[in-house]
């Protein structure tokens, strides 16, 4: 299974349909009806970053086709593999290095008439700076991060082992670095084994996509376990 979306279903729910390189009507696709649908993800422990491609008729709900027969899709001027699966339909995936991937890169999409949609992007990974201990105590719990921009948004999930408690899930605003979660948040928790996980997830609209449009979204994940106790 792709490693792109075992990731994606923890993250958030995508759902894909199976199709080829026509439409429903039989007809073939004309590259500007298309619509990019571009994915980045990778997280802390896996030493590789997932791209994934798809181009899908009738906007961002539409089915996922095959462009074999209309165009072809690079990264960095390196061409991206078709594949397929009958939950996600037709994709363009690519596995690259996290130590090499870091930095500036371009995706480019050239139709049949070669005519060339470039779009760039930036992937940087960040850190967590500070060290998590085994036991944690109840209270504030500040956390700070390397390779953020001054003002970010962050997603923190911190889940427990009860079945009553919805534990933490919300958008965090990150200054200069520094996250902090409060005591009361914190009363969301049972005591016992607690999971944390900080995502960031950057989602726009492609900048050099077709009249249909496009989105481009980079999300990177690491995950911590402590035992909270009063």
């Amino acid at each position: 299974m792709s490693q792109f979306f075992s990731l994606l279903f923890i993250f958030s729910s995508f759902f894909f349909f199976a199709c080829n390189n026509k439409d429903d009507t039989g007809k073939t696709v004309d590259p500007d009806d298309l619509y990019f649908d571009y994915k980045i993800a990778g997280e802390e422990g896996n030493d590789t970053i997932t791209i994934l491609l798809q181009y899908r008729v009738a906007g961002i709900e539409g089915d996922a086709i095959s462009i074999s027969e209309i165009g072809k899709a690079e990264l960095d001027g390196e061409p991206v593999p078709e594949d397929s699966t009958k939950m996600s339909g037709k994709f363009y995936e690519m596995y690259k290095p996290v130590s090499v991937f870091t930095g500036k890169h371009h995706i480019v999409f050239t139709d049949h008439d070669k005519k060339i949609y470039k779009e760039a992007f930036d992937f940087q990974p960040f850190t967590l700076l500070t060290q998590v201990a085994d036991s944690l105590q109840r209270g504030k719990l500040v956390f700070e991060f390397g390779g953020l921009k001054p003002e970010e948004s962050m997603t923190v999930l911190m889940t427990d082992t009860s079945f009553i408690n919805e534990g933490i899930s919300r958008v965090y605003k990150v200054q200069g670095g520094r996250l902090e979660i409060t005591q009361t948040e914190l009363e969301s928790l049972s005591n016992g084994p607690v999971q944390l996980e900080f995502i960031k997830e950057q989602e726009r609209p492609l900048k050099n996509g077709t009249g249909t449009g496009g989105r481009l979204m980079i999300i990177y994940r690491l995950k911590r376990e402590f035992f909270l106790k009063n």
